[in-house]
């Protein structure tokens, strides 16, 4: 099914559940590499989603309430935001598709209060899963 093709500064918009974490998210911009350019600017291929990473977003969990931070990144693409016949320099052209896979790499961890006095106790957690979506300036071009 035919669906809107991705081009450079089209945004990557996460959802702020991953898992037990909620993350204080931000958009990604995706850089854009195919040789096909659309309004004058480079269309999305396979692998540019890698290029993707918003550090520095905080979280919390139900446990561990005192913030930390972490980069999110795209884990993997939905089986529809890869043309299976649009292409440009031989590789398949980015679809805003459905939901890609995400994930939030902690850098910082998150921590719990301590039940007496001494240090917090930091989230041993170092990845959450979450989802995300795509969000193009391109309503006109399609591909499939």
């Amino acid at each position: 099914m035919p669906d809107y093709i991705l081009i450079d500064g089209d945004k990557a918009i996460f959802m702020p559940n991953f898992a037990a974490a909620v993350v204080v998210v931000q958009p990604g911009s995706l850089k854009g590499s195919g040789p096909a350019t659309l309004n004058g600017k480079n269309m999305c291929v396979d692998g540019d989603e890698k290029s993707v990473s918003v550090p520095g977003c905080t979280y919390i969990t139900p446990q561990y309430s005192i913030p930390g931070s972490g980069t999110l990144k795209i884990a993997s693409l939905a089986a529809n935001q890869k043309a299976q016949k649009t292409k440009t320099g031989s590789k398949p052209v980015l679809l805003k598709g459905g939901n890609f896979k995400a994930e939030f790499d902690v850098q910082n961890p998150a921590k719990q209060p301590p039940p007496g006095p001494g240090s917090p106790i930091p989230d041993t957690t170092m990845q959450y899963s979450g989802s995300g979506t795509f969000m193009t300036t391109n309503m006109k071009f399609q591909g499939s």
